[in-house]
């Protein structure tokens, strides 16, 4: 009887310890008090890039409930909607029971448990928008101190937003490196590729430290192979990195002469792209001509490079030098007037304009597309 008892109590044990089987579906049981019977319920997909989205399952809410049901390879980011509810609810779907409670009055605070890798998601985006939101905080004081002459103030309000800034765009790729075992940093990841607000080669750095389960998984191994496009192309405009020389150049200046980039640098140059039909050009120009003004007697450059020669343009040539006197911009200009076929354009990857390179005196690129008093202060720094 002894050894009967002990046979069944470690059976039971056997039993205790054996895993539960692995899930392989999912089931969304939603709530949605005060939504009307009949009124549809989406699950959609997000392309970060576009904003376009595309809808995978539909659902209809009778007696205030919803259901959903479907099998994942994976945690999958996904965006519940509801007809007439203002907003979509990002929801990462993993196998499993998740329960979800809509709040029509604002779909965001809408409760969801059940699922392990979103409430992860959750607690992210809270820390994520957090700073986002001291960051904005700044801005108002900003603005109150452009009419200020505490010149001191104001710069360091410019440096702040600044370093904010870098931090803020820093954050995801600081979590995946922190959290690289988790599913979680992969599915980021794939945000920040298609964002592009990193750029690829830090994604692909980023991607390289994931646990190695990650990626060989089928979606890290998707994304890795996308990281590895990405980067192929970036390779080719990989010199126009900062802290890389800038490319040397040669284009026709308005009386024909024959212009190079070698023989205008000094010891800050700025290459200023630029066109008379780009109204954020000409905006940007007084900015441009009082830092000008001000730094090139103590070593400042500039070699403007002129996009017209759009079809648009009757007479770009005789528009360019127009925009050139009407701007008061006094240092050397060049352009083919071929538009964004330009081949100094092409050479810097110009796609949208207007676009600085900052030089220092060694002709490395310190700095691109800095604008305002975020200029000065650079050229103020490198001629210091």
């Amino acid at each position: 009887m002894k050894k009967l008892f002990i046979s069944a109590c470690i059976a039971l044990l056997i039993f205790a310890c054996k895993e539960e089987p692995k899930r392989t579906d999912y089931v969304i049981n939603g709530t949605a008090k005060g939504v009307y019977n009949g009124v549809r319920v989406y699950l959609k997909t997000l392309d970060f890039k576009s904003a376009r989205e595309r809808i995978l399952d539909t659902a209809i809410v009778m007696n205030e409930r919803f259901y959903f049901e479907g099998a994942l390879e994976h945690p999958e980011l996904r965006f519940l909607t509801v007809n007439n509810v203002a907003g979509r609810l990002p929801v990462l779907i993993e196998n499993n029971n998740i329960d979800i409670d809509i709040n029509k009055d604002n779909i965001l605070t809408s409760s969801i448990t059940g699922s392990i890798i979103d409430k992860a998601y959750k607690d992210y985006e809270a820390k994520f928008f957090e700073f986002k939101k001291e960051t904005q905080a700044i801005i108002p004081e900003y603005k109150k101190s452009l009419n200020s002459n505490n010149k001191q103030y104001k710069d360091s309000l410019v440096n702040l937003l600044q370093k904010n800034k870098e931090a803020l765009t820093k954050f995801p790729i600081d979590y995946i490196k922190k959290n690289n075992t988790s599913y979680l940093s992969l599915i980021i990841l794939e945000q920040e590729v298609d964002k592009g607000t990193n750029s690829i080669k830090i994604c692909k750095e980023a991607f390289e430290v994931l646990d190695e389960k990650l990626r060989s998984s089928p979606m890290g191994s998707k994304l890795g192979l996308k990281i590895k496009g990405l980067h192929q192309i970036y390779l080719r405009t990989a010199h126009l990195e900062i802290g890389n020389i800038a490319p040397n150049f040669e284009a026709p200046a308005p009386d024909g002469t024959m212009v190079s980039l070698n023989d205008v640098k000094g010891k800050v140059t700025i290459i200023d792209f630029w066109a008379a039909w780009c109204g954020p050009c000409r905006r940007e120009n007084p900015n441009v001509v009082k830092v000008y003004n001000k730094y090139h007697s103590q070593g400042l450059e500039i070699i403007g490079v002129s996009l017209d020669g759009a079809r648009t343009q009757k007479d770009p040539k005789q528009l360019w030098l127009d925009a050139i006197e009407k701007d008061k911009l006094t240092w050397t200009h060049v352009s083919n007037l071929q538009y964004f076929n330009d081949p100094v354009a092409q050479l810097y990857n110009i796609s949208s304009i207007p676009a600085t390179y900052i030089l220092d005196e060694e002709g490395k690129i310190v700095a691109k597309n800095l604008r305002g008093r975020a200029l000065e202060l650079k050229v103020e720094a490198l001629l210091k």
